[in-house]
């Protein structure tokens, strides 16, 4: 694990506009202190809590995902783009995860460091949405990488080389932080905390039910284990408010603009730069989801890609030959690069009520699955804003044999591949991680998202990544007591 320094670039400017002052980094060689400067003494949490969450969203939005995104038959490269060899022959390598591995956890020391400071001056309620937003990136990371550095992270004064916490223990420890944040959180906030957060503008109910739907993801994401008792976790989450629902979505807006290094960062990465040009010209949309979309006149699709002409033409992923040309294939469209001023996303409503949808099929939740199942669709049009929203997705549910309930099979097991198959076309391009979670412990997924590349070494999805090169570098003991790992085979410990 990359070892972490406080003196980093912490505050920026763009993303702090609300604060007065100037930052800049401190070298090691200076020896008198000036108040203008960020060091470990004058950076206070409710200073540094902006860039850690505004941090959150940037990871959720990165190019670093891009690959998985691909994989899941959402993007592709066009044919005036050489194909990514390592990526589309799913033959990777040590170095394919690293700079996912390094900014995730760079984004998860700056929320470690706010909570630090926000205890330190009673803080709770600050420390609580650090730790709620921590728990985000930690689940991910399992998620991808299998056993990670978690209880000795960042505290490197004791632990120079971290050691590895096994997968499930990482998963119960997070439940455990997640009901200590939500201990916080119903403390008395500081009186500028409205003002500080920036994700939801101090409304510390949101928080609450944003944890308890991290919660449920973590329950959700074990549901093919063998003897799972979600029993005691799902009372915990009931009682304190439950999950999020219509409308409550988690975003973060510190004031984007259309500048150099202050869009909104998924319409930075995939949207238009500030002078106009596309961002991202070896991305476009994925045959697969295309196909997918248009099959069933789902009035997503205009929403998810940018029409050619009259009509949304995605890339073969993997293709070597025969795609279209970038201008003649369909861009990132505007439901999810929509404006550099847009709000990021760190986790939109409809992707907790799916998960309630599919607790509810389980019956680990009271309530309807039907009903749950379709205000979630409903919500992710809402989301995506399309318009007529509410009328065109009730049609899209009653015709479209892939979302009429009546369709979702007699099965708990078939009932939750029917409500995740429409969670994974909600998900496009907002959420990968999820997506591939899903398709490991669910396999939902009809055929045709599998990369073309005739160099291909499999038929199927990495159920993994390797551990980065860097932590074989700096860490090199404790990665390598893991042991030896294969993309295909060494799988995450809730996969069936």
């Amino acid at each position: 694990m990359k070892l972490l320094k406080i003196n980093k670039w912490i505050l920026s400017a763009a993303l702090l506009f609300m604060v007065a002052g100037t930052s800049c980094k401190k070298g090691y060689l200076d020896i008198n202190e000036d108040p203008n400067r960020s060091t470990d003494k004058n950076i206070r949490a409710d200073l540094l809590f902006p860039q850690a969450a505004h941090g959150v969203a940037a990871r959720l939005a990165s190019g670093n995902l891009r690959f998985l995104n691909s994989w899941m038959g959402y993007f592709a490269q066009p044919g005036d783009y050489a194909i990514i060899q390592d990526e589309t022959s799913y033959s990777i390598d040590f170095t394919f995860g690293d700079a996912l591995w390094q900014n995730h956890y760079d984004a998860l020391f700056d929320l470690y460091l706010t909570k630090v400071k926000a205890l330190g001056v009673q803080d709770s309620v600050l420390a609580g949405c650090s730790m709620v937003l921590s728990a985000r990136l930690f689940q991910d990371l399992v998620d991808i990488f299998g056993d990670i550095p978690y209880s000795q992270a960042f505290q490197t004064l004791t632990y120079r080389q971290p050691a590895y916490d096994k997968a499930q223990d990482v998963y119960n420890a997070l439940q455990k932080s997640l009901d200590t944040a939500i201990t916080y959180l119903n403390t008395t906030p500081a009186e500028n905390f409205a003002d500080v957060d920036i994700v939801n503008g101090g409304n510390t109910n949101l928080w609450v039910k944003f944890a308890n739907t991290l919660k449920l993801r973590l329950l959700i994401h074990q549901s093919q284990i063998s003897g799972f008792n979600p029993a005691p976790e799902i009372a915990k989450i009931i009682a304190k408010g439950g999950v999020l629902h219509a409308g409550e979505n988690i975003d973060v807006n510190p004031g984007y603009a259309n500048e150099n290094n202050k869009q909104s960062p998924f319409y930075a990465n995939y949207g238009n730069t500030p002078t106009g040009s596309d961002a991202n010209p070896s991305t476009r949309a994925n045959a697969y989801l295309v196909d997918i979309v248009n099959s069933y006149d789902d009035a997503r699709i205009e929403r998810f890609f940018s029409p050619v002409g009259t009509s949304f033409v995605g890339d073969v992923y993997g293709q070597v030959e025969g795609n279209p040309a970038g201008a003649s294939s369909s861009r990132i469209g505007p439901g999810l690069a929509g404006s550099a001023k847009q709000d990021a996303w760190i986790f939109p409503a409809f992707e907790s009520m799916f998960l309630e949808a599919e607790a509810i099929a389980r019956g680990w939740m009271p309530g309807n699955a039907q009903t749950a199942f379709e205000a979630a669709i409903t919500e992710n049009f809402v989301w995506l804003g399309v318009e007529d929203a509410a009328n065109l997705a009730n049609e899209y549910i009653t015709t479209s044999d892939i979302a009429t309930w009546s369709n979702a099979g007699a099965s708990v097991l078939d009932k939750a591949k029917f409500i995740a198959f429409q969670k994974y076309i909600a998900l496009a391009g907002v959420d990968p991680v999820e997506s591939w979670v899903d398709q490991r412990r669910l396999n939902m997924l009809p055929p045709g998202y599998i990369s073309v590349n005739e160099s291909r070494i499999s038929n199927t999805l990495p159920v993994r990544l390797l551990y980065p090169q860097s932590e074989y570098t700096a860490n090199s003991a404790n990665v390598r007591a893991e042991g030896t790992i294969n993309q295909f085979t060494s799988k995450i410990f809730w996969q069936p």
